[in-house]
């Protein structure tokens, strides 16, 4: 079996193993460990794919906020905005909305029937107030997941496909991760597993946090209309569905599920791509045409929705990279810096150094 050292070895090559491997670069020896053939297979390669500051909340939005000037110099975003819309049984969470992107500084503007009306034409007369987000944008998801690992690999990274994790042992500080590929031993161990983070632990004896997949379903559709290019991003107030123009006029939309489900290559549900019909349908009087394809993929959640970067409290060595939910892309920047200065004992750099990196420490679920 080979043996293969490193001074940090990273399980997961999905977008949060990828980002933190490209950050450290050249200050230490990576091996990035893949169990499928190609990196981001579950979560990362199924993404919708938009960053926005208002998604996951206050203690997300940090994160997502100091990733911004990252992507966006890189090229990585493209102009979209978007438009939170609610009837009367959404008002309250509009506002609710509203105040919270008042408090951390997001840009955002009360809109009524009328500019509803201008932006998203054929939106049906239910909805009759809305909240626009203009710092909205889309994610070129695949170019930026093929950045970091080719940055990761420049600066010295190595890369194990096809190398499921079998067990974790800890022998003379260091950490022996038997995998189908071969042995890496290193004295460092950053679980980046998203959705098998739970197993990961469990196999290193690490403490429990209770990280949660959930499945998250999208479809496209063909609609006439046929989708404008220039369409924003539409999110329902109270989280029942959203859609966004994909191209050559087509449609991406989802139910905003959120299924708890084991950790696996999951699939759609026909119902929820039925329910997320239904909802566009109640939304807009366009026409669908058919659905051309379905699929979903698994969000993770540590049991506060809030992701979990830092050494664990039990085992030494033992590094959470985990419960990204469903922003962990556009935060991976940021938080890809913060991992990096913890794992390296370095101070913050100026791009994060008014995030506080103990709101995403996993001592706050010890017992």
């Amino acid at each position: 079996m080979t043996h293969l050292p490193a001074d940090i070895a990273i399980i997961g090559a999905g977008v949060a193993g990828a980002s933190l491997a490209a950050m450290i670069g050249d200050r230490a020896r990576c091996v990035l460990i893949e169990a499928e053939s190609q990196p981001g297979y579950h979560s990362t390669g199924r993404s919708a794919a938009f960053w926005s500051e208002s998604y996951g909340g206050p203690i997300v939005q940090p994160l997502t906020t100091a990733s911004g000037p990252w992507l966006a110099d890189q090229g990585f975003l493209r102009s979209r905005g978007c438009i939170h819309i609610a009837g009367a049984e959404g008002a309250e969470a509009l506002a609710a909305l509203a105040g919270q992107m008042a408090a951390g500084g997001v840009a955002h503007e009360r809109l009524d029937r009328q500019a509803l009306e201008a932006a998203i034409p054929g939106l049906r007369p239910e909805f009759t107030s809305g909240l626009s987000e203009p710092t909205c944008r889309d994610i070129d998801v695949g170019a930026l997941h093929g950045d970091f690992l080719r940055t990761a690999s420049r600066t010295g990274a190595r890369l194990l496909t096809d190398a499921a994790v079998s067990a974790i042992s800890r022998d003379g500080g260091l950490w022996r991760i038997t995998t189908r590929g071969g042995e890496v031993r290193a004295p460092i161990l950053v679980n980046a597993a998203g959705a098998w983070s739970d197993q990961v632990a469990a196999l290193a004896a690490a403490s429990p946090i209770h990280i949660q997949p959930y499945r998250r379903t999208i479809a496209q559709l063909a609609t006439d209309p046929p989708m404008a290019a220039d369409m924003p991003l539409v999110m329902d107030a109270l989280g029942r569905f959203y859609f966004k123009p994909e191209a050559g006029g087509r449609l991406w939309l989802s139910p905003h599920d959120e299924t708890p489900a084991p950790a696996h290559d999951v699939a759609p549900e026909e119902l929820d791509v039925a329910v997320a019909i239904d909802w566009f349908e109640r939304a807009v009087d366009w026409r669908v045409l058919r659905r051309e394809r379905a699929w979903a993929g698994l969000r993770s959640f540590a049991p506060d929705r809030v992701p979990v970067y830092g050494f664990d409290p039990r085992a030494p060595g033992f590094f959470w990279c985990a419960g990204q939910g469903g922003f962990g892309i556009q935060t991976a920047p940021a938080a890809a810096m913060l991992g990096a200065a913890l794992l390296m004992g370095e101070e913050l750099p100026d791009a994060i150094r008014g995030i506080d990196p103990g709101l995403y420490a996993p001592d706050r679920f010890s017992i």
